[in-house]
């Protein structure tokens, strides 16, 4: 891989949503060649679609399949992919056999990232590519995200942030192109509804996996289900639809305790994106 010297992300709050895409073209010409990590989530998706618009088939976008992908992400990325028409693949990575990333600590997320970018880097390498891409914008500093340290380890570029993208203006832009995930709900891998420090393996997380599909196909697509403990099953969605999944008690439970929890309860709070973070706060 070439090294790369990581741009700072400009401050660009008077720049119009035409002109940070206009800057964002500019970037991915410049760069050639990229590869994008495909998640599935809008950022990562509008990144690519502007990056085949402009590069085509030297945009190539890879998408890590590991046991913390949730199934039915898969089955949208594959969507996605006929939809974009750019050229797309799978790779398999193995963070669940890195006893750092089954220990579940607080930077559990850098031992995924580091096992991506190194499994992205190889195919980079094979492909003549020089620039890994991830789909990192202007609301992402400042959160609590130790990937990024592994990203930075591996010259990792984040166009969005460097062309002065805000959330809201990746999803304003997406919608102007069409893309069809422009206002899909923020996601995370499965890794993510497990409180810190309870293990993860790859049965963990066909559990919550299975656990998450039921409710999904019930209607409810903004949801967790939190493992708070081993066996206790904590499920956040929101507030306006507690009433519709408490309707499914009995189903629910059954359905559950065949998973293998003991104990299923609903978060009087609701939905809310990064909750297992709660706990880090003094």
């Amino acid at each position: 891989m070439t090294t790369i010297t990581l741009i700072d992300s400009p401050q660009t709050p008077d720049l119009t949503l035409d002109e940070k895409l206009a800057r964002l073209r500019a970037i991915l010409r410049d760069m050639g060649q990229v590869l994008i990590a495909l998640s599935g989530g809008v950022d990562s998706a509008f990144l690519w679609l502007v990056a085949h618009q402009e590069l085509g088939e030297d945009a190539l976008a890879v998408t890590a399949l590991s046991p913390s992908l949730p199934t039915w992400e898969r089955e949208e990325i594959q969507r996605l992919a006929a939809e974009i028409g750019g050229r797309h693949r799978f790779v398999e990575t193995h963070e669940v056999e890195d006893p750092n990333y089954a220990a579940n600590p607080i930077n559990r997320c850098y031992f995924c990232k580091d096992a991506l970018w190194e499994t992205l880097d190889a195919v980079a390498a094979a492909e003549g590519v020089s620039y890994l891409l991830d789909g990192y914008n202007l609301d992402d500093i400042g959160d609590f995200r130790p990937g990024q340290q592994a990203g930075q380890e591996h010259s990792v570029r984040s166009p969005l942030k460097e062309a002065g993208f805000t959330k809201a203006d990746i999803r304003e832009a997406a919608r102007r192109l069409g893309l069809s995930v422009w206002d899909k709900p923020a996601a995370a891998c499965l890794a993510s509804r497990f409180a810190y420090g309870v293990r993860i393996d790859e049965e963990r997380l066909s559990r919550v996996d299975r656990a998450e599909r039921w409710l999904r196909e019930r209607g409810f697509t903004q949801l967790r289900v939190r493992v708070q403990e081993e066996k206790l099953a904590r499920i956040e969605a929101p507030v306006e639809q507690l009433p519709a999944i408490l309707a499914l008690r009995a189903d629910l439970v059954a359905h559950f305790k065949s998973l293998g929890f003991v104990y299923i309860t609903l978060d009087l709070e609701g939905f809310r994106s990064g909750s297992m973070n709660e706990a880090l706060t003094p």
